[in-house]
């Protein structure tokens, strides 16, 4: 594909207001003036036909569910483009005269002036996506097995009735011994629906090892770390997709919104909650394996005196805190052993101080 010829000091900027349906775009001059604006329908045959006949520009548009696919197009046809963090474009959410075309004209005039300001979001290529949809998926599945659980318990509670503890896998088992004949028209289909959900999602856990074994191998060798399961190996390797891109590895549990938020002025700086930036899913089966490194079934590790020290500090919130930095120096530890190619080692950090 061949575009007009465009002097590369100078590349035109072009902001992009993605909606469902529509897509605002406005481009600037060399004197930020406006030189165009238009409409386009949100698919890709639109988007195609548009900017294959456009000189080589600057674009930019901010991340969503469509960002994905969009800039892949827009590349590919030559031009260069900016994913914008929508936590960066304050001036677009807090605007007074908000509409789909001027936020098309400020997300160019940032491009222009200071695309710094912007961020820059990291896409994964389409088979790392399709492969973390199957732990998102299961994922899905796992929260509706929990609802109707929950449903259950609580219909049978108010007619007096309990389940024995049992597993989650197994509780539509147990349930099906006390349930009367009275509520079968209520929870049978609901307890049907439960023995189906089990059988779906142990698929998924076979495909999830499948898929590691034929395609991550990198994401075995975590499994090294007491507490660090098939879902929580795979789901890390495909979240970073490419460990490169963090210049150090300390950077990770800040990427993943484990790291305090920073609200600092004057001679006040109060001691705040974590960010909760990134992904919120790695996020919270991180928290889930530093619980178990924590708990009675972890192993000594160098994580798990890390976190005893910071509860034996003890406060109200000292076990939270604990269960948090046991997470972040979790991540942070996957990264490395994913860059160094290196064998996890339990107690490294307690023989490097004896030695």
């Amino acid at each position: 594909m061949t575009h007009p010829t465009v002097t590369e000091s100078f590349l035109p900027p072009v902001g992009l207001d993605v909606g469902d349906r529509a897509i605002h775009l406005c481009e600037l001059d060399g004197e930020r003036r406006v030189r165009e604006r238009g409409k386009l329908a949100t698919n890709e045959a639109a988007l195609r036909r548009y900017f294959e006949a456009k000189p080589r520009c600057r674009i930019v548009l901010e991340v969503g569910s469509q960002s994905p696919w969009m800039s892949a197009l827009l590349r590919s046809l030559g031009h260069e483009v900016l994913v914008a963090d929508a936590r960066r474009v304050a001036l677009i959410s807090k605007s007074h005269r908000k509409t789909d075309r001027r936020d098309a004209e400020t997300l160019a005039r940032m491009l222009a002036g200071m695309p710094e300001l912007l961020g820059s979001v990291y896409h994964r290529g389409p088979q790392a996506q399709a492969d973390l949809a199957i732990i998102r998926a299961r994922d899905l599945l796992v929260r509706m097995r929990t609802r109707g659980v929950q449903h259950v318990r609580g219909t049978l509670k108010a007619f007096g009735l309990r389940v024995r503890s049992s597993t989650a896998s197994s509780f539509h088992r147990v349930a099906r011994e006390v349930v009367p004949e009275l509520l079968q028209p209520a929870l049978g289909f609901v307890l049907d629906h439960l023995a189906d959900l089990e059988q779906r999602i142990r698929e998924m856990d076979r495909a999830i090892l499948r898929v590691t074994a034929e395609r991550y191998p990198d994401a075995e060798r975590l499994q090294q770390i007491n507490g660090v399961g098939p879902l929580t190996s795979l789901g890390f390797v495909l979240t970073l997709d490419d460990p490169g891109r963090f210049a150090k590895s300390r950077t990770v549990g800040s990427w993943l919104g484990l790291c305090p938020r920073v609200q600092s002025s004057g001679d006040k700086d109060p001691q705040l909650s974590i960010s909760k930036t990134g992904c919120g899913y790695m996020r919270r089966i991180l928290v889930q394996a530093a619980h178990y490194i924590l708990g009675p079934f972890g192993k000594d590790c160098d994580l798990r005196r890390y976190g005893g020290r910071i509860a034996e500090r003890g406060g109200k919130a000292a076990k939270g805190r604990a269960v948090v930095a046991v997470a972040r120096k979790l991540a942070v530890l996957m990264h490395r052993l994913l860059v160094s190619g290196e064998d996890y080692e339990p107690l490294r950090s307690a023989k490097n101080a004896a030695a």
